[in-house]
């Protein structure tokens, strides 16, 4: 689960990670209200949503003024944020954070991610900060450090040290710089993150560290353990179908550009679908992975979810039996198909317990359903129909 930089900020500041005065605004005349209170220009205002690149695509503005404040504040709530991250679609833009200027002489990247190759955290940093940071991973990865911290032993003295040299911090600032990454790790250790990112961390000219930028993603399958955080969620930022289809413990991301629906239990074996289909020379629509228990009901809210996205000509179900047996699926989606009423052909690919069965179910429904005998053959006939 994604949050803002408002909301990971709130999170850094119960941490003791520090981070400039400022309050999250939602109409102009709030965001000049925060701007009195702090004592001070410049101030900064920035665009809230879920992506990168806020600056370059015009979501981060520097004000002088009170009134100037209220302006850019006007100008960006309201406004279709477009960056790299976002797609050329954009996003619209709800509330904006008000922040204090801060006399910066560096700016840093510092991140702390899982790397599932070596099962440790690892700590990534680099004296490049800034918005270019991919353009350094890119062309000069030398420029990065990576220090790999063990789970169960946590965050140790030396491993502050060996971040702290990699990136050059002056003396004066050393003591700030490692209570502020201890602090970092904690958030990211306590909430069960996939990422906690600064981009960029700044030293200022009164050597202070501080967290200009906040990026955290939380894990979900952990979000039970964090009934807190749930309270951060942003429908307005995910994807209408991906909101419905978490209501019915589906594991659903639509795809852009697609033209092919996707119906699977098991998410290897929809990946290796979604390969196949793009390999016939159609693109898929959507990951929609029912799991292993899927009843009749799932299947049906999975047809309606996967319908609900008009670039869809196709769908394609290919279902291992195992623990969802071919029967009971096949009745689930003939239940489903006169419910839903299904406007698109489908292609069903079966293997499993019980298919013989499942199979029967099919062909005596009545309904215009494609059978295949194998995966390559129901990628090719789908990739058919919806040319």
């Amino acid at each position: 689960m994604k949050i803002h930089e408002y909301q990971a900020k709130e999170l850094f500041r119960k941490f003791n990670v520090p981070v400039p005065q400022g309050e999250v605004a939602f109409t102009p005349d709030k965001a000049k209200e925060v701007a009195s209170k702090l004592g001070g220009f410049p101030v900064v205002v920035k665009a809230q949503i879920h992506a990168g690149g806020r600056g370059k695509g015009g979501g981060v503005k520097l004000a002088k003024s009170l009134d100037e404040v209220k302006t850019l504040a006007s100008q960006i709530i309201g406004m279709t944020l477009v960056t790299h991250q976002t797609g050329p679609q954009g996003r619209l833009v709800k509330k904006v954070l008000v922040e204090q200027g801060l006399n910066i002489v560096k700016e840093l990247y510092l991140s702390i991610l899982p790397d599932r190759a070596t099962a440790t955290n690892v700590i990534m940093a680099s004296e490049a900060g800034g918005m270019d940071i991919e353009a350094v991973a890119e062309k000069t990865p030398e420029k990065i450090i990576k220090v790999a911290i063990n789970p169960l032993m946590g965050i140790q003295g030396y491993h502050v040290r060996e971040v702290a040299f990699g990136l050059n911090i002056p003396a004066a600032a050393m003591k700030e710089f490692s209570s502020l990454l201890t602090n970092l790790y904690k958030v990211f250790a306590a909430y069960d993150c996939s990422l906690v990112e600064i981009n960029p961390l700044v030293l200022t000219a009164d050597d202070k560290v501080i967290a200009l930028d906040g990026k955290m993603d939380l894990d979900s399958n952990a979000m039970y353990r964090h009934k807190d955080a749930m309270e951060y969620r942003d429908l307005d930022e995910e994807d209408p179908l991906e909101v419905e289809a978490s209501k019915y413990n589906l594991n659903y991301i639509k795809l852009e550009g697609g033209n092919v629906g996707n119906m699977v239990n098991g998410a290897g074996l929809a990946m290796a679908t979604m390969d196949i289909i793009q390999q016939a020379g159609a693109r898929p629509a959507n990951f929609l992975d029912v799991g292993g228990g899927a009843s009749a009901e799932m299947v049906e809210n999975g047809f309606k979810i996967i319908l609900g996205d008009p670039n869809v000509k196709g769908i394609l179900i290919n279902i291992f039996g195992g623990i969802l047996r071919c029967d009971v699926l096949a009745t689930g989606v003939v239940e489903a198909a006169k419910k839903v009423g299904i406007k698109v052909p489908v292609v069903i690919r079966m293997e499993g317990t019980n298919v013989e069965q499942g199979r029967k179910i099919l062909a005596e429904s009545g309904l215009k359903l494609v059978s295949a005998v194998d995966l390559k053959d129901a990628a090719k006939k789908v990739a058919e129909i919806v040319k």
